[in-house]
């Protein structure tokens, strides 16, 4: 099986060429680290794929929890994408302005809450623009809301307390770690000052971009799957992942989907934003 026969991804030939279909929805779902100085919201207003609507990944979140970008209600993602005139009927195709980081966590959002129709833009935006396709900017298009009915799938996402137990227990469990080798190790500061370095005890490191092609194009099937087995995970059995804050993390989410392993893998919503603050959690460190 080819990346073009899974329905979780599309090429940019064919979306521009479904641009104007009444029944897609196209939402560039770009979000930055707190260490870069930039600002996603801005950049979307200034150079978008036509017809697009940013999907605000802080803003649709839980925003009581001192955690950053948590799952929000299904009441309040219902609320927040039937105003971007988005349906149970729609199929939702979405784009990161740095070819793939977060639009996965947008892609796991819609999934988590029932909604399978959604697919990833492979490449995203700097593909799209580097193969001379047409780009807006300023006010969006107005859309009429619609009404949209969330089905929360929470057997899919792990707490503090399910991971807890899982480094605790003596039975197998694969946790996937998708940062950075030198964060996994504790080498380097997190871009969270306030956190601490290292990784859950027993995980493994898979950083999302040994999935990617230096454009930011996912890889073959072969050299996904090829990916995880490196690393020390097995695909073929159970898998939690985690990431700096619940983001990248869908990137493996997507990434063990694309070879056919999805029905037995979970994320860690909290991810180290949530481990590395916490007190008293064990934490590993070195290669």
């Amino acid at each position: 099986m080819s990346l073009s026969d899974n329905s979780s991804i599309v090429e940019t030939d064919w979306l521009e060429k479904h641009l104007d279909a009444p029944d897609i929805a196209v939402l560039d779902g770009s979000m930055h680290l707190p260490n870069t100085d930039r600002d996603a919201k801005l950049e979307f207003s200034q150079l978008r794929i036509p017809g697009a609507h940013f999907f605000d990944i802080d803003e649709v979140s839980d925003t009581a929890s001192t955690l950053p970008h948590m799952l929000p209600s299904p009441k309040k993602f219902s609320t927040c994408v039937g105003k971007l005139g988005i349906g149970n009927g729609t199929r939702v195709v979405v784009y990161d302005s740095a070819g793939l980081f977060s639009a996965a966590r947008v892609w796991w959002m819609f999934r988590i809450m029932g909604h399978d129709d959604v697919a990833i833009l492979n490449g995203g935006l700097p593909k799209w623009m580097a193969e001379d396709r047409a780009l807006e900017s300023g006010p969006v298009k107005r859309v009429q809301e619609c009404s949209f009915t969330a089905r929360f799938q929470a057997s899919k996402v792990k707490s503090l307390d399910d991971i807890l137990k899982v480094v605790a227990s003596d039975a197998p469990c694969q946790i996937a770690d998708a940062r950075s080798a030198a964060r996994f190790e504790g080498g380097v500061p997190e871009p969270r000052p306030e956190l601490k370095s290292g990784r859950i005890p027993g995980s493994r490191n898979v950083p999302y971009t040994n999935l990617l092609e230096d454009d930011g194009t996912l890889k073959n099937i072969e050299e996904i799957r090829t990916a995880f087995l490196d690393s020390g995970i097995d695909p073929a059995k159970p898998v939690i992942t985690t990431c700096g804050s619940g983001v990248t993390a869908a990137v493996l989410v997507l990434g063990l989907s694309l070879i056919g392993k999805n029905k037995s893998v979970t994320l860690y919503d909290g991810s180290w934003s949530q481990w590395g603050a916490e007190d008293g959690v064990p934490i590993e460190s070195g290669t």
